[in-house]
C-alpha cells in the first residue's frame, strides 16, 4: 500500500464515541465450530457493542521478544494446535487486516519501538473468538503479540498507549484464560474448577472490581493458588492490556464466568 493509499484508508480512524474493552476467556479450539454457552456469551457481547471499525486482538498465542503488529491486507488463519478434529483444521476465517491501523498503532506506541509483521496473522486465540462475534468476517482484524522478555507491569503500560485509538471505533480484545493450568486439567470434571482454581478466579474478579491493578500486576504474589492458577504468564497478559486501558469511571461486567476441567477459568469481562 502506497503513502497515499495509507492515508486514505487511515481516515476512517477518526474519532468517534469511545469503544467498550474486552477481555474473552477463549478456551479450547473448539469453541470456533461449536455451539456452547461460551460461544453463545462471546455473541452476545458482540450484539451489545457498537460495530467496530476494526479489532486489535492481544493473544496468549502470539509471544515475541519485541513487540509486533501483523501489516497485511489477507492475514491468515493460523491452525496453531493439534490432535483435533479435521473439521476444525478445515476452517478459513478470512477476515481483511489492516496496514493503515497497523502503522498508526506502530506509531503511536511510546513504551517500546513496535515493528510490522507480514507473516503471522489470526491464531486461534485471536479467530476462534471473533469468527463467533462477527461470522461475515467483515471487520479488520489485526494482532499485537506479546513481548515475553517483559515484566507484567511493562504490559500494562504499554496497554496505556493505546488508549486513543479506542476513541476512533477501534475494539481492542485480550484472549487468554484468567486461570489457565493444561497440566492439572480434570477431564472427569468438565463443569466445575478445583477449589483453588475458583478461589484464584474470584479473587483476580474482586481485584478487577476494586481497580486494584497493583495486586494484579504482581499476581504471582498472591500464594499458592495463584501459582497454580497462573504457571505462565501467556494467558493471563492479555487481562492485563485490557485492565490497562480501562478509565477509573468505567463499570466491569462479567460473563461466561465459569471454570472448567478443573483449571481453565472462561470467566470473560466487558468494561464500558
Amino acid at each position: 500500500m502506497h503513502l497515499n493509499e495509507l492515508y486514505t484508508a487511515s481516515r476512517s480512524f477518526e474519532e468517534t464515541t469511545t469503544m467498550p474493552l474486552l477481555f474473552v476467556g477463549h478456551g479450547s479450539p473448539m469453541n470456533a465450530i461449536e455451539e456452547t454457552e461460551f460461544t453463545k456469551g462471546w455473541k452476545k457481547a458482540a450484539d451489545d457493542l457498537p460495530k467496530p471499525k476494526a479489532i486489535i486482538c492481544v493473544s496468549a498465542h502470539w509471544q515475541t521478544k519485541g513487540t509486533f503488529l501483523t501489516a497485511m491486507e489477507k492475514p491468515k488463519t493460523i491452525h496453531d494446535f493439534y490432535g483435533f478434529p479435521k473439521e476444525l483444521f478445515d476452517v478459513e476465517y478470512p477476515a481483511p487486516g489492516s496496514l493503515a491501523l497497523a502503522e498508526e498503532t506502530k506509531n503511536i506506541i511510546q513504551k517500546t519501538e513496535a515493528q510490522l509483521d507480514e507473516t503471522w496473522g489470526l491464531d486461534h486465540g485471536c479467530w476462534s473468538v471473533v469468527k463467533q462475534m462477527y461470522p461475515n468476517a467483515d471487520v479488520p482484524v489485526i494482532e499485537m503479540s506479546m513481548d515475553y522478555t517483559q515484566s507484567p507491569q511493562w504490559h500494562y503500560e504499554l496497554a496505556k498507549d493505546l488508549a486513543a485509538l479506542r476513541k476512533k471505533g477501534i475494539l481492542i480484545i485480550g484472549s487468554g484464560n484468567i486461570v489457565h493450568n493444561l497440566g492439572m486439567m480434570n477431564w472427569h470434571s468438565p463443569d466445575r474448577g478445583f477449589d483453588w482454581a475458583e478461589e484464584a478466579n474470584q479473587k483476580i474478579k474482586d481485584l478487577i472490581v476494586d481497580n486494584d491493578h497493583q495486586q494484579l500486576e504482581n499476581y504471582n504474589s498472591l500464594g499458592k493458588g495463584m501459582h497454580l492458577s497462573v504457571p505462565t504468564p501467556e494467558h493471563f497478559l492479555p487481562l492485563l492490556y485490557v485492565l490497562g486501558l480501562k478509565e477509573k469511571e468505567e463499570q466491569v461486567s462479567f460473563f461466561n464466568d465459569k471454570t472448567v476441567y478443573g483449571s481453565i477459568s472462561m470467566t470473560s469481562l466487558l468494561i464500558n
